[in-house]
């Protein structure tokens, strides 16, 4: 078994002379035997190791026992160890999360602190190839990207070193059986053998009949992964080069991309186009529940013909589409609507950082107004002015004709984004009449060629980058 073991370390360069390495050890087969492989090879390679078990205090004294084993093992083999107590069940509740990815997380943190502190490079796991099936059929199963489906790496980057992942290619079977011939001593998780959990139910039912048609499912399902792997790595340096064109915007928790270029691309680029916008946002911390059903459904909302959608994406991301931009990002709060008296003249400043100006002029000329003001007959309308956001029903009544048009509709044919009408400032009188769409139409209530006597003048005054982030 260890001949396939070092076979396989030596091909993928997992274990340099040298090196400083945390194991994790659980004190289950898998971990122990890694443990005892590793310390084999300890003076030949002039390694040095730390074994690091966390009690995630799920099973009360029988946890803790578990965490005493370890420690025992770790000190009969003169190893340095490191151990902690976790109340996982509470870290869960707060952060509403699975028990298994809850204690993931907090694995992984403990982890990561024990390698800063003996700046060790390498965190070295006991995960074997009946690991690998259960993985890639879970991915399959439930969905995930090219990139989940290639299942688990014999290396990858974590915080400032790698994982290494030594046992990927034997079997738990061959664990056991080294274990018995070396008089290895392990404990046995009673949770293992409880079908409450997926992974168990494939482990039980599922694996065992694979195996017995297929006796080298393993060996095929590890070239599966890294054939798989090496076309991702690929096609991911495709991706990122196309997507650099696509890109609009980008801030930690934000990314704006633009629909029609990402359209003409091919689907493959898509899809890891769109994965690559998830781990940068997530920061390589994709929630479980996000699976290929949601770049699906991403796909379909760019496909539209629709101008607009909104998708939920787990853990507070929203997805966020207006005609030809698409953005992803946390926390987008909602507009408020607001209301404000504007006194004839005075100025009002608005939530946007726009300022609107209203002044009496007793001189003017058509040809004096800008595309940012409005010359409203005072004959027409009620004093005092309101500034407003929109409301259910709003129409306008349109200058030059006798009839009206919904403020939807205007909206629309202006192409501005869903996200930015609830905050658009209306300008009426006491009577509710829309006198004027700042930037967008003119009423009925604007002044015409027969106007007498003085007019109310309105200027919507706004900065170049107020202008620009209303439009997007």
């Amino acid at each position: 078994m260890w001949g396939k073991v070092a076979a396989f370390i030596e091909e993928k360069k997992l274990l340099p002379d040298n090196s400083t390495i945390v194991i994790g050890v659980s004190g289950g087969a898998d971990s122990m035997s890694l443990l005892h492989y590793l310390h084999s090879l300890k003076n030949t390679k002039n390694l040095t190791l730390i074994g690091a078990h966390m009690d995630h205090m799920f099973r009360g004294e029988q946890s803790k026992q578990e965490l005493d084993f370890v420690r025992e093992q770790c000190l009969e083999r003169g190893l340095l160890f490191e151990g902690v107590q976790v109340d996982v069940s509470r870290y869960q509740i707060e952060h509403k999360l699975s028990a298994q990815v809850a204690a993931r997380e907090c694995r992984y943190v403990f982890y990561q602190n024990v390698m800063g502190k003996y700046e060790a490079d390498i965190l070295a796991l006991g995960h074997h190839a009946d690991d690998q099936i259960e993985t890639i059929m879970m991915r399959l199963g439930r969905g995930s990207s090219m990139k989940g489906y290639a299942g688990i790496l014999p290396k990858r980057d974590f915080g400032q070193g790698v994982i290494i992942r030594p046992l990927l290619s034997v079997t738990k079977e061959e664990i056991f059986t080294y274990l018995e011939n070396h008089d290895v001593p392990y404990r046995h998780d009673p949770s293992n053998d409880k079908d409450l959990y997926r992974r168990n139910r494939l482990r039980h039912r599922v694996l065992p009949l694979l195996k017995e048609e297929f006796p080298n499912l393993h060996e095929k399902f590890q070239s599966f992964s890294e054939q798989l792997h090496e076309d991702e790595t690929y096609l991911q340096a495709l991706t990122q080069e196309e997507w650099n064109k696509v890109i609009k915007s980008k801030t930690d928790s934000a990314i704006v991309f633009m629909r029609k270029p990402l359209l003409l691309m091919a689907k493959p680029l898509q899809r890891r186009g769109i994965q690559l916008i998830l781990n940068y946002l997530y920061n390589n911390e994709i929630p479980p529940s996000l699976s290929s059903i949601h770049i699906d459904n991403l796909l379909s909302l760019l496909e539209s013909e629709h101008p607009s959608g909104k998708l939920d994406f787990p853990s507070g991301l929203q997805v966020l589409r207006s005609y030809d931009e698409c953005t992803l990002a946390f926390n987008r709060s909602e507009p408020k609507a607001y209301e404000y008296v504007l006194s004839a003249p005075g100025e009002v400043k608005l939530p946007t950082g726009a300022v609107i100006k209203s002044e009496i002029w007793t001189h003017y000329k058509m040809s004096d107004l800008k595309r940012n003001q409005a010359a409203i007959d005072l004959a027409n309308v009620t004093l005092p002015l309101i500034i407003r956001t929109r409301a259910e029903g709003d129409k306008v009544r349109l200058k030059g004709t006798k009839g009206s048009k919904k403020l939807s509709r205007i909206f629309i044919d202006d192409k501005i984004p869903r996200t930015k009408r609830d905050s658009w400032p209306l300008v009426t009188d006491a009577t509710n009449e829309i006198l004027w769409v700042p930037m967008l139409t003119r009423s009925s209530y604007e002044v015409t060629e027969e106007t007498m006597g003085p007019v109310l003048v309105l200027t919507c005054m706004m900065s170049q980058k107020v202008w620009e982030a209303t439009k997007k």
